[in-house]
């Protein structure tokens, strides 16, 4: 499906991390703009530092999808560890930003086992600078978190995106 916001879990039946549900709106997403996101997750194990995020980012371009390359950090790039990004964007010891602190998700490693709720929240998207490459169109993103080899969760997302 070509435009229009769609997700699923890709990983195996066995994942301990499984995403329930999730709704993205407006749709296109506008940059910049209100993002209105809810989500719901679960987890069977506790995820603990190194872990690896492997994303993969494409475009379509007619009935193409091509992949992004890794450039700046964006695109489809492999993240060795997401706790230490983590901890260099939120210092350890600061409160989680809302609207995550209200609805008690963590955003730092460990993430223990549990359910995970946010309920509709709005997020302000920034005019920030995207690279040309990385403006309006159709994409398809596949992330896959992982610890010593053993994959944790996979999703995949597709999305439209309208700069203003």
């Amino acid at each position: 499906q070509v435009g229009g916001f769609a997700w699923e879990n890709c990983g195996d039946k066995r994942n301990p991390v499984v995403l329930q549900s999730l709704s993205v709106a407006p749709d296109p997403i506008s940059i910049p703009g209100s993002l209105r996101v809810s989500a719901a997750a679960s987890s069977s194990k506790t995820m603990a530092s190194p872990l690896k995020a492997v994303l993969v980012v494409e475009k379509a371009l007619g009935d193409l999808w091509i992949q992004l390359p890794c450039i700046d950090q964006l695109g489809s790039c492999t993240y060795n560890d997401v706790c230490t990004i983590l901890d260099n964007l939120i210092p350890p010891g600061t409160t989680c930003p809302e609207p995550l602190l209200t609805y008690g998700i963590p955003c730092h490693c460990p993430f223990k086992a549990g359910s995970y709720s946010l309920p509709a929240s709005d997020f302000d998207l920034p005019d920030v600078e995207l690279p040309t490459w990385m403006t309006n169109g159709n994409y398809r993103v596949r992330a896959a978190v992982s610890n010593g080899g053993e994959e944790l969760a996979c999703i995949k997302l597709a999305f439209s995106l309208q700069s203003q």
